[in-house]
């Protein structure tokens, strides 16, 4: 059984051109829109709801010693490099192509290379005032019921 599990694993590994390891750490929700070229170290830690576009590598090798740990509900864009030791807090962002060699505090965007965080023009950012991507797809029976009413 675990033999084909593996073997189904190495396929799909091939076929999406993807490298996620079988005991990775990843958080349920994980979204891969495009997975070509997506590389994740075994000992990183992936939260829950993250995006992780194509061409992204999540390892070791950054100037902090360790694996990456990633918070939930973390959007990461194509082409983007986290390394080392570092951790990113809960609902950050990572630009397209960065490099990011330092932690991210929770809600702040890093892009460029090296990585250079921005943090959000609020002084403190409450995880709950926070829109997630659910909450934007999910229906406003209110609005929904305003437009019926005005049609």
């Amino acid at each position: 059984m675990r033999a084909a599990c593996v073997l189904r694993w190495r396929f799909w590994s091939i076929v999406a051109g993807a490298e996620v390891p079988l005991n990775a750490s990843l958080g349920g929700g994980l979204i891969l829109p495009h997975p070509q070229g997506v590389v994740i170290h075994p000992n990183a830690v992936v939260g829950v709801n993250c995006m992780v576009f194509q061409n992204v590598t999540i390892g070791t090798g950054g100037p902090k010693p360790g694996a990456p740990r990633i918070g939930g509900h973390v959007d990461i864009g194509a082409g983007a490099k986290i390394l080392g030791g570092v951790v990113v807090g809960d609902h950050a962002r990572i630009g397209a192509n960065a490099v990011v060699i330092e932690d991210v505090p929770a809600g702040a965007t890093a892009v460029g290379v090296p990585a250079r965080i921005i943090l959000p023009r609020e002084a403190a950012v409450e995880p709950t005032t926070l829109v997630s991507r659910n909450a934007m797809l999910e229906p406003q029976p209110q609005r929904i019921q305003q437009q019926a009413g005005t049609s």
